[in-house]
């Protein structure tokens, strides 16, 4: 399947993008992003993020379709 990813913060600093396509088998948000974490090196542990897919925030086990647009979340500190 054909996913559109964003990435945020720290996750789009370590990238080195802010979003990208990528082909991927995985059925959920959890498994896409521990291979997108290996890919990149992402140093947040997925208890950390949030994760939204078309637009709505979704729980890790939420079953992906091809075409999603999936944005992984970090926390965000301001001021």
């Amino acid at each position: 399947m054909k996913f559109r990813l964003l990435y945020f913060a720290s996750l789009a600093d370590r990238a080195g993008c802010a979003e990208e396509s990528i082909d991927s088998a995985a059925g959920d948000p959890a498994v896409l992003y521990e291979e997108v974490r290996q890919r990149h090196e992402f140093t947040l542990e997925r208890a950390r993020l949030r994760v939204a897919v078309n637009g709505r925030i979704v729980a890790w086990d939420h079953r992906l379709q091809d075409g999603d647009e999936i944005v992984f979340l970090p926390p965000v500190s301001g001021g």
